[in-house]
């Protein structure tokens, strides 16, 4: 519909302001803009009547415009043929993109140069992960609870909820991580008190039980890298279920005919991020095979179920209840990613790493892989 040609007898915009209002009225009211009008009467303060009134009008005409463009879009025979091409196209690259690493770690096992390549790739994909989560999804989710038909009601307009609910993965992943690191510790550690007496007095001491010491560490360290592998899937399990509902619900040519071969690239690099961590982890080759299988078929499968949704509920990607659904779930992976990221492997690398803390040149060239990493996946947000 376009706005400019609206009149009173047009069907009314509804969704916007939670009711139905008419395009015509909303041009009348910025024409006349008369302050005992219901939309007027919205604006907080009298000084700013005059601004926030035409920012509002602007605002729904924005709306009314980016309908009309959606609305042109629409195509669902040849948007289901593209979602069944992206199926095949993301389920290969995601395959790709997870099992190099993997690959690359396997082949340099043995060689002088290990532990240095491990260390590389880890810190690239470190960089992917912190890339992913505040470039693609933190945006996403806050453009997704922002639209205009879910902005403009309560309680969605009344507070930032896109910034609480990242909070709350944030401190949900710190959680998991505190409670299970603990575990790990209390299972593998056991102190016991010994009493040694000399002379009349006595002296407690603190002894580990079992093993020497070197192997604990060690071993204490690739658990704690295999439940960082494991807790970071589950955030880019849901980023990826996230990514493929939306495209499967959205009958938008415009839009999925792009995002086919972006989403190709995405998932190639989010693939090399998590097979660096799980390259590291050194799993056993059953469930090394079982990781990268979940994550390669995770977004092939959200695709089929948002078409199934579709075709169900008649809900497409520009529907007020999946925008919320995809906000917030958005918002919750992009908590667990930024913690994980920041948390669990650059700080970790960076400042805890014997080899990388006794090799400047190896810090240098880890930081450039950082940075690429991070590079890579940032650009890929100017198509996805």
């Amino acid at each position: 519909m376009d706005f400019r040609r609206s009149t009173r007898k047009q069907p009314p915009i509804e969704n916007i302001l939670g009711g139905h209002v008419h395009a015509w009225d909303l041009h009348r009211s910025k024409k006349t803009q008369n302050p005992n009008s219901k939309l007027v009467r919205i604006i907080l303060s009298s000084s700013t009547q005059h601004s926030q009134s035409q920012l509002f009008v602007h605002t729904m005409a924005g709306c009314v415009t980016d309908m009309a463009q959606a609305a042109a879009c629409r195509n669902g025979t040849a948007a289901a043929h593209l979602k069944v091409i992206s199926v095949f196209t993301i389920f290969v690259t995601s395959v790709v993109g997870v099992s190099t690493p993997v690959m690359l770690a396997r082949y340099f096992q043995g060689k002088s140069l290990y532990d240095m390549a491990i260390l590389v790739i880890k810190c690239f994909a470190a960089g992917v992960i912190l890339a992913t989560s505040l470039v693609h999804v933190l945006p996403d989710a806050f453009a997704a609870l922002s639209d205009c038909q879910v902005a403009s009601q309560h309680p969605w307009k009344d507070f930032p909820f896109a910034g609480l609910v990242t909070l709350g993965g944030v401190l949900m992943a710190l959680l998991v991580d505190a409670v299970a690191s603990s575990h790990v510790e209390h299972a593998h550690y056991t102190p016991v008190e010994t009493e040694e007496k000399d002379g009349g007095g006595g002296e407690w001491s603190m002894e580990v039980v079992g093993g020497g010491g070197a192997e604990r560490v060690e071993e204490l360290m690739r658990l704690k890298q295999r439940l960082v592998s494991q807790v970071l899937e589950i955030g880019i399990i849901f980023h990826s279920v996230i990514i493929g509902v939306t495209m499967g619900m959205s009958q938008n040519v415009c839009t999925i005919r792009p995002l086919v071969a972006a989403l190709a690239f995405h998932q190639i690099f989010e693939g090399l991020g998590l097979g660096g961590c799980v390259a590291q982890a050194g799993f056993s080759f059953g469930t090394t095979a079982y990781m990268c299988f979940m994550f390669s078929v995770t977004t092939p499968m959200g695709i089929i179920l948002g078409m199934v949704l579709f075709s169900v509920t008649g809900y497409d990607d520009s529907n007020p209840n999946a925008l919320i659904m995809e906000g917030l779930l958005g918002s919750v992976s992009s908590g667990i990613l930024i913690y994980m990221a920041l948390v669990d492997l650059i700080a970790v690398d960076f400042f805890h790493n014997k080899l990388m803390n006794s090799n400047l040149w190896l810090k240098k060239v880890s930081f450039i892989a950082l940075t690429l990493g991070s590079a890579a996946m940032s650009v890929l947000a100017l198509w996805a």
